[in-house]
Order: C-alpha cells, then sequence, then structure tokens
C-alpha cells in the first residue's frame, strides 16, 4: 500500500507524527507531501526535525496568500503529484486550507481519500475550517472521528446513506501527547530560554476571526494584561499575529516569546497552570495534560470538554477572559475521564486501511 500524506500546518505535523510511526512499523509506503502553509522554521522544519517525521519528499512552498489563492496553487500541486506517484489513497488531517485541497485534488483524480479528524463542527459557517473540514468530509471515503459526538454529527448529515466508512478511533494527537511527553524534558530547552515563574499561564492566539479584528485583539490583549498583573502570562505569538497586535491602541504587557516547537510547547503545558486559546489542538493538549482552558472562542468542536467542565468560552471579551480564568484557576477537577481513546488511533487507522484498502 501507498499513501500520499498531505500537511501543511503545525497541528498536522503532530498527528502526521503519531501516524506516520505505525505506518513504518506495518510496512506501509508513505510519501509526505508539505503545501508550505506553516513556512517559519519555528511553525515549520523544526517539527520535523525535532518529531522525526521523515523529510516531506515534496514541499509546494505555498503560504501568504489569499484563501482562494492559497487553495488553487495547492489544487495544482498536489495534483501534479498524485500522478507521479499515483498512491493508493490521499491521507489529509484536520480542517485547513492543505486538508481540502489534498481531499479535493484527490477526489478529482478518482483517488480514495482518508479524513483524519472527520466529523468535528463548531456549526460557525464564517470560519474558514468549517467550510474545510465540512467539504473534506463529504468527499472522503474513510472518515476517522476522534470522539463519538464527531460520529453523530456525520451520522445527522446523512452519512448512514453515503458510501464511506465512518469509524470512532480516538484522537491521533494523545497518541502524539503520550508518546512524546516521556522524552519531552530531555529534548526541551524552554526552561533556560526564558524565565518561569512557579505559577504562570500558557496563552496563544492565531485564529483569524480573533486576529483579523481589532477590537476582539484589542479585548483579549486587554483582558491577559488583566490576568498578567496576578500572574504571569508567557504567549508563544505567531508572527501574524504579532503584526496585527502592533495595529491595536493596547500595548501587551504578558510576556511575548517566538513560537515554540512540540517539545516546548508539552514543557510549558506540563509546568503551567491554565491555559488560554483560541487553538483547537491546544484545547486537547491542555486536557492531555490535566491542565482547564479557557477558549477565546464564542463555540468550540470540542464540546465534550466543555460538557465536563474542562473547558470554558470565554469569546472575545476582556472581563470575560480574566473572570473566567480566575474561576478555572481556583477549580479542581478529575481529568481521568477518557474522552479521546486510550492511545491507539494510529494503530486503529493503519488496521482500517490495511484490512478494507
Amino acid at each position: 500500500m501507498k499513501i500520499l500524506t498531505v500537511v501543511g500546518a503545525r497541528p498536522q505535523f503532530v498527528k502526521a507524527a503519531a501516524v506516520s510511526r505505525v505506518f513504518s512499523q506495518r510496512g506501509i509506503e508513505e510519501v509526505l507531501l508539505h503545501t508550505g502553509q506553516h513556512f517559519d522554521h519555528n511553525m515549520s522544519q523544526v517539527f520535523f526535525d525535532e518529531m522525526q517525521i521523515p523529510t516531506p519528499k515534496y514541499n509546494l512552498d505555498i503560504h501568504g496568500l489569499t484563501h482562494g489563492a492559497m487553495t488553487g496553487r495547492m489544487l495544482e500541486g498536489i495534483e501534479g503529484v498524485i500522478m507521479q506517484e499515483k498512491p493508493n489513497l490521499v491521507m489529509v488531517y484536520g480542517d485547513t486550507n492543505s486538508t481540502f485541497a489534498g481531499a479535493l485534488a484527490a477526489k478529482k483524480l478518482h483517488t480514495r481519500v482518508a479524513h483524519v479528524e472527520a466529523g468535528l463542527r463548531s456549526f460557525n459557517m464564517r470560519m474558514p475550517e468549517e467550510i474545510n473540514r465540512i467539504l473534506t468530509d463529504r468527499i472522503s471515503d474513510w472518515l476517522f472521528c476522534p470522539t463519538e459526538n464527531a460520529v453523530e454529527n456525520l451520522k445527522l448529515e446523512g452519512f448512514d446513506n453515503i458510501p464511506a466508512m465512518v469509524l470512532n478511533v480516538g484522537d491521533v494527537m494523545q497518541d502524539a501527547a503520550l508518546f512524546y511527553s516521556k522524552i519531552s524534558q530531555q529534548k526541551s530547552t524552554i526552561a533556560s530560554a526564558i524565565e518561569l515563574n512557579q505559577t504562570f499561564v500558557l496563552a496563544t492566539i492565531h485564529r483569524q476571526e480573533n486576529t483579523d479584528s481589532i477590537e476582539r485583539l484589542s479585548q483579549i490583549i486587554d483582558g491577559l494584561n488583566l490576568l498578567n498583573k496576578e500572574m504571569q502570562v508567557i504567549v508563544p505569538l505567531h508572527p501574524r499575529t504579532r503584526e496585527y497586535i502592533n495595529k491595536t491602541s493596547i500595548a501587551p504587557e504578558f510576556t511575548i516569546i517566538d513560537p515554540v516547537g512540540y517539545f516546548d510547547m508539552i514543557e510549558l503545558l506540563k509546568r503551567c497552570s491554565l491555559v488560554i486559546t483560541d487553538s483547537g489542538g491546544l484545547q486537547k493538549e491542555a486536557f492531555f495534560f490535566a491542565k482547564p482552558c479557557v477558549t477565546l472562542r464564542n463555540e468550540t468542536e470540542w464540546v465534550e470538554l466543555v460538557e465536563n467542565g474542562f473547558n470554558i468560552l470565554s469569546g472575545a471579551n476582556s472581563y470575560n477572559i480574566y473572570s473566567m480564568s480566575s474561576l478555572m484557576l481556583e477549580g479542581e477537577f478529575e481529568f481521568d475521564v477518557d474522552l479521546y481513546g486510550n492511545g491507539k488511533a494510529s494503530e486503529q487507522i493503519a488496521d482500517a486501511l490495511l484490512n478494507y484498502a
């Protein structure tokens, strides 16, 4: 079996690392294609270096364009690679432009598609990610869901009557977290690179709905500034977000650092007391490392985290961010509930493909 795996953004590198390791163990030939969507060294190459993911055979180097231009160029590039490699199937991860372009290019060439992290829904059609995930799911042949909620979403959309295989395999990000957390302390340099207070908050901001709105971004900065007066707030900042922050009238008072690699992020997660983020992946990683989370959005795909009290939605309101962070810092949580499988998602994916391909 030959699989072409399409990746382009940090969370996809993490997911691919877990699955690629199992593919190698099972003798599955994998060709890796990097669209270039995340191109900065700290957002891209460092993950391949640290996590020992095979260097992509193809790098399309497509980034910094509008959604339409980016997706169009990716379609053209991925199509050429599919025609050259002739894989049995194309595997895509998550909900980025790279995800949808990979799935659409494959389907147009009558190549089967496997979507990892299928069935997630925010029910907010203003999110580019929501459009990407819905369209990718509809044209995929294997839909590997991370939760039972994701399976139920697909059933409600009529997938019982669509010729595709829907499986709840668990979350491949948990596979990666369990594997790499054992070696992160030896690989990470974050503790020596920056001064970490005994108690600190880890925050990230990158989602378009927050960065493209000066009003929302200003409210988030203000909320983090309020919290930082009582507790150190550390923000590994996406280069694009840094540019937007410079356009606001509110100066950050919290600690800004460059984007970090996966091992540094694991160590920050292990050591922090609270996570504040608009990232879907980091919401789950907070749970994997037993940390409460405040999400800077009005909705989340990971509804089970909210339902079980591990996550709370603050939106982009400075008072809500401050007050809900204080509430979560004071809370007591039992993180030993199984929400995302037992760390065997990658094995279940490989088994399904080998048995039914």
